[in-house]
């Protein structure tokens, strides 16, 4: 194999492989080739990645030690993708009855979530999380990839016990837009006591869905160290219940017209 041709199947290993630590045996064995080549290729390559701003590789020393690749999206691109899908959620006929915005075909886009996972964990990372935590349904593809992103599990809250999951913590919270008093629950097997973990939803008004999550949180003794949302309403931004979030879209609806905007928030 020429070196360009084991160039571009390492890379594609690596991208394959996000947060794994992968040693350099397992590469010379792959290619059968010398560590010295392989460590020069991979340096090539982490070049390559810095320059395109798609992330980085880390080198661990040790004999249990090898090379990891963290993705990561650039910031002027991620301001970019977010710019595009303002543009696209801005649409008129994505409002809604009741004033709600239709987003199911963004968050089921593989192309678009993934993007949207890889900007979460880019924010959140430094914050070292140990799981991501969402409430079902439309906040899952999200948690997902940002998950994926991470190299973390993802774990999902219910709207009620299952018996398929065995023994579960439920609560009761309010929710903030509507006041009405509403049930979480999630099972003791899916999140160990103790953990850190990142909160990710697909959208917050008032806020009480996300202050329930995090109560829920308090009974798995875990703490949390983030609250990242796709898109948040600004009518409800002076009386929301919880203020520590990073919220990526704005929304604005008048009710009277129909007329509705997107923004994307400044990264």
């Amino acid at each position: 194999m020429k070196r360009t041709e084991r160039i571009i199947a390492l890379t594609e290993i690596l991208l394959s492989h996000p947060n794994e630590l992968l040693t350099l045996g397992f590469f010379a064995e792959r290619f059968q080739t010398a560590k010295s080549t392989i460590s020069e290729d991979l340096a090539a390559i982490k070049e390559s990645l810095c320059i395109a701003r798609k992330g980085y590789l880390e080198t661990i020393p040790g004999a249990a030690g090898g090379i990891k690749y963290t993705p990561e999206i650039g910031r002027e691109e991620a301001q970019k993708f977010l710019d595009s899908l303002a543009q696209t959620l801005s649409a008129s006929d994505r409002i809604l009855p009741g004033g709600f915005l239709y987003m199911a075909d963004i968050l089921y886009d593989p192309h678009i979530s993934k993007k949207l996972g890889l900007l979460f964990a880019s924010i959140f990372r430094k914050r070292n999380p140990e799981a991501v935590v969402t409430i079902e349904t439309k906040g899952i593809p999200l948690a997902l990839m940002t998950a994926d992103a991470l190299g973390v599990p993802a774990v999902v809250v219910g709207h009620g016990n299952k018996v398929t999951e065995g023994s579960s913590v439920s609560i009761n919270y309010i929710s903030g837009s509507s006041e009405r008093i509403q049930t979480m629950s999630l099972t003791r097997k899916a999140l160990r006591t103790g953990k850190r973990v990142l909160v990710i939803d697909d959208f917050i008004k008032a806020g009480g869905t996300a202050k329930g999550i995090m109560s829920l949180m308090q009974e798995f003794d875990a703490q949390v160290v983030g609250l990242g949302i796709l898109m948040e309403d600004a009518v409800w931004h002076t009386s929301r219940l919880v203020n520590d979030y990073h919220a990526l879209l704005q929304l604005e609806i008048d009710t009277a017209t129909g007329n509705t905007s997107v923004r994307a928030n400044r990264l």
